[in-house]
């Protein structure tokens, strides 16, 4: 579980736009992730932009970054935007397990192959 603190700055450095689009791409990539040059052409900002805010989202700890040769990879990091979903719902039942249920049968989904279509 994250503590609040966590919760609040990963929460901030997804309160931007250019941000949140890179946060939502690295997701998609997956483990492999994007190499930085790659992320700046997809959300059409200039290298020196992108590397500013991917380092606000690694600072905030929610992608993780690794060299490869003379690239810089970065990926979502999934423990930590899973524990963030976590902090968001872990008191959102309240007793009731109907309030939440569309949630997390969402987030139990697994996609099916290359379609954005999931299944349960």
């Amino acid at each position: 579980m994250i503590s609040e603190q966590n919760a609040l700055l990963a929460f901030s450095a997804l309160s931007q736009e250019t941000r949140l689009r890179i946060v939502r791409m690295l997701v998609v990539a997956g483990a492999e992730g994007l190499a930085a040059g790659a992320i700046a052409e997809k959300v059409a900002v200039s290298p020196s932009n992108v590397s500013f805010h991917l380092k606000e989202l690694e600072h905030a700890g929610l992608i993780v970054a690794r060299r490869e040769s003379r690239s810089i990879i970065y990926a979502a990091d999934y423990a930590a935007l899973s524990g963030l979903l976590l902090f968001l719902t872990e008191n959102c039942c309240a007793g009731q397990p109907e309030i939440c249920g569309p949630v997390v049968q969402a987030l139990a989904c697994a996609p099916a192959g290359k379609t954005k279509e999931r299944t349960c």
